[in-house]
């Protein structure tokens, strides 16, 4: 096995690779920018190394400084956790090119599943159905015009070399589509360099469901359940549960074995993540796209199937079998996870970075926080504001939503701006507890939340017109000096919430 491995990330990833590597006794060494020095995943690694400056640009996704530090240390492979550089091909091949092992698929598989374009014509072969949409990139408002009207809306305008929701539009009427389209096309070249943009159908209340894959580099190619991943803002997840509400053990078959078909088709080693759009309403599902790494929302899946998926990458990676057979693989009970970022969900979840003056973290039965903080811990500008992901775990969905809310009220997080109270209020959802979702779920629970506090507002007003009209035509009481209406209104308005009594 490994001797040792840097971890080419920071935050929570880098400190989840790092537990799971001092488990298999395996040293480690970590990277960090000038912004993160004092960072936990820095304190936890048995080396570290500065590599540059805060901005990414200048430090994580710096390849020759993170192999230079890896040949410097003497680390026989690299982890990239996600994001950063964790799906760059050219990466995996300068690793390579210098006899470190890349904890991850090859480089070939990678950009096969990376331009969403050549995805789906792959996905299209392997026989897996895919949301009807374009082949080739729209070469003009006008072929957008045709192809959307061909189509029918609504339909989804999505960068070809997209991700995390950048340059992607919801055109829901003609008279949209030319600024959405410049939009889109504008955002994709400034998020990837590639204005290639293609159109899909719209599918109606979609749920948002993904297949966790696992591939060996002996053939072998497993499917580990389902991911509901439909409570998103901006098209970025922030909870996720194994297994998804909608789904059965047939469905989850069937999605299961075309998510190994595509793996299959790119020769996939490691973990990844096939995702499938699937229609709320007939349970129809179609093929999305491939994530070609490990995901955030990976330990939903180690609490339900109790296999530890950075564990198994090491493994695969330094040739292994695959620990387990698609007979092994049993669900067993329900997961949730809440992402808690560093965001203001009043105001849109805009990032909220600072200092963590205060932090309590919650215990007990099926709990796990995976984090990459400490109290007095500063939440960077230059970064992805994510503090932790935060779990449960329940003999059943109903067991593990009690967690879940008892588990919050322990959370907190001093100092700045969380995901916490949005989490909070969720979990007393009516739709979120009898499992309604869709990626429209936010929208609508914010518009639930508008209703009932002007509902609130409506009957504190009605209430202290009731209350001063009763003090006007009330007699004066000549026991205590007070008239009744008065005694009567005060009573009724301070048994009110704090804002009523404070506008008496």
């Amino acid at each position: 096995m490994f001797k040792k491995i840097l971890i080419a990330n920071r935050g929570e990833i880098a400190c989840r690779v790092i537990r799971a590597c001092r488990e298999m006794k395996i040293k480690t060494v970590a990277v960090y920018s000038e912004a993160d020095r004092n960072a936990l995943h820095v304190r936890m690694a048995d080396e570290a190394y500065l590599i540059g400056a805060p901005p990414s640009a200048e430090s994580y996704l710096r390849w020759e400084k993170i192999i230079d530090v890896a040949k410097k240390s003497g680390a026989e492979a690299i982890h990239p956790g996600y994001g950063f550089l964790s799906e760059n091909a050219d990466f995996v091949r300068h690793v390579t090119a210098e006899g470190i092992t890349f904890i991850g698929p090859p480089p070939e598989a990678m950009e096969a599943m990376g331009g969403k374009i050549s995805a789906r014509l792959i996905a299209i072969d392997a026989g897996v159905p895919v949301v009807p949409g374009t082949t080739e990139p729209l070469k003009s408002y006008e072929d957008a015009l045709e192809t959307a009207r061909r189509f029918g809306y609504p339909v989804m305008l999505k960068a070809s070399a997209g991700g995390g929701g950048k340059g992607m539009r919801l055109v829901e009427r003609e008279e949209d589509l030319k600024s959405l389209l410049e939009t889109a096309q504008s955002e994709a070249r400034a998020s990837f360099g590639d204005d290639a943009v293609y159109v899909e159908k719209a599918v109606v209340r979609p749920r948002h469901i993904e297949i966790q894959v696992f591939s060996d580099t002996h053939g072998n190619h497993v499917y580990l359940g389902e991911r509901e991943c439909s409570i998103q803002r901006r098209h970025q997840k922030v909870i996720e549960e194994c297994p998804s509400p909608i789904n059965d053990p047939e469905l989850r078959r069937q999605m299961g074995e075309c998510a190994v078909k595509v793996a299959a088709a790119v020769d996939y080693v490691g973990a990844g993540t096939v995702e499938f759009l699937v229609s709320d309403l007939d349970r129809s599902f179609y093929y999305l796209e491939m994530n070609t790494r490990l995901q955030v929302e990976h330990p939903v899946t180690e609490l339900v199937t109790g296999i530890d998926l950075v564990r198994e990458q090491i493994r695969v990676a330094w040739g292994e079998k695959l620990s387990f057979t698609q007979e092994d693989v049993k669900l067993r009970g329900h997961a949730i996870e809440c992402r808690v970022y560093a965001e203001d969900p009043d105001s849109n979840f805009m990032p909220s970075p600072g200092k963590i003056t205060r932090l309590r973290l919650p215990q007990g039965s099926g709990v796990r926080d995976d984090g990459g903080i400490y109290e007095g811990s500063e939440i960077s500008i230059y970064y992805d504001p994510m503090i932790s992901k935060f779990a449960v775990y329940g003999r059943d969905r109903a067991e593990a939503l009690d967690r879940m809310r008892r588990a919050l009220r322990e959370y907190e997080v001093g100092g700045i701006k969380t995901t916490l109270p949005f989490f909070r209020e969720v979990a007393e959802d009516e739709e979120f507890i009898e499992g309604r979702l869709d990626t429209g779920f936010i929208p609508r629970f914010n518009a639930r939340k508008k209703a009932k506090e002007l509902d609130e507002t409506e009957r504190d007003l009605a209430l202290i017109a009731a209350a001063l009209a009763f003090s006007a035509k009330a007699p004066e009481s000549s026991t205590n000096g007070h008239s009744n209406g008065r005694q009567f209104s005060s009573w009724l308005l301070t048994g009110r919430n704090g804002s009523v009594a404070h506008l008496i």
